[in-house]
Parts: C-alpha cells; sequence; structure tokens
C-alpha cells in the first residue's frame, strides 16, 4: 500500500460502472493554523472520473470513499507534464543558439515548440487516459 497515493471524496454520481468522484486537492501548507494569513495556502475541488463495476453496484451518491491511484501514475505525469519538455526547450535552446547566434530568436524558438508538444500530448489523451486509471475503496 505504500506505493498508492490515496485522497479522500465524495461520489457525485454514478452511470453504470462509471463514477465521478470529487475530491479536495489541498497544498501541503492548506492544513496548516496559519492559512488564513498566508496567501499561498490553496485547495482545489476536482471531478475524478472512476470504472469500477464492482463498487459502483453496492454505493450511491453521497457516499464517503477513497480514491486511490498507484504513484507511478504520479511520476508519469510529472515526466509527460514537466521533465520532458523542460529538455526539450533546453535542448532546443543550444541547437537554435548554434544555428542562429541570436538569443531572443532561439529562446523564443525553444519556446514555441512547447505549443507542438502539448498539442500532440492533448491529442493523445485517451491513450494517455488509460495509463492512468483510480480505483475507490470505501472508507
Amino acid at each position: 500500500m505504500a506505493d498508492t497515493i490515496k485522497h479522500q471524496g465524495i461520489v457525485e454520481n454514478i452511470d453504470g460502472s462509471h463514477l465521478k468522484v470529487r475530491i479536495v486537492q489541498t497544498s501541503a501548507c492548506a492544513a496548516c493554523s496559519a492559512r488564513g494569513h498566508c496567501s499561498s495556502a490553496d485547495a482545489k475541488e476536482k471531478l475524478i472520473d472512476v470504472t469500477d463495476a464492482a463498487f459502483a453496484s453496492s454505493c450511491k451518491p453521497g457516499d464517503h470513499v477513497w480514491v486511490v491511484g498507484e504513484l507511478s501514475m504520479g511520476r508519469i505525469a510529472v515526466l509527460l507534464a514537466f521533465i520532458l519538455p523542460f529538455f526539450l526547450v533546453v535542448v532546443s535552446l543550444f541547437i537554435f543558439m548554434a544555428v542562429w547566434k541570436d538569443e531572443l530568436q532561439a529562446a523564443l524558438c525553444a519556446l514555441l515548440l512547447l505549443i507542438p508538444y502539448y498539442y500532440i500530448l492533448w491529442l493523445n489523451r485517451k491513450r494517455i487516459g488509460r495509463k492512468f486509471s483510480f480505483s475507490v475503496r470505501p472508507m
């Protein structure tokens, strides 16, 4: 169980084996007693889609549940969203600097390469989404 990520959630909707669960995603300091005086404390509500036929039949909207995902999903998400684009920008910046010798033009072109990168991710969202599957456990 150490290689899982758990969030408390509330079942919002059930459609066959498909559940929509609302979770509250908080930053590390959102639970701090001084959060009312700090501008960095935040919390966001998110709807998570879960397909779990076994649990959906025994659950009803309003039930409190645990949404469980594997830690490897978080690593893949960080890799796709931050690490690969960072290396794309850095490598392309060096290549463009070697070709044009103009820092501004090289920097702009390196940053513009992020547009097709994230567009390709968006086009492959269904294939990538299959790797990010959550399960639901009763509280």
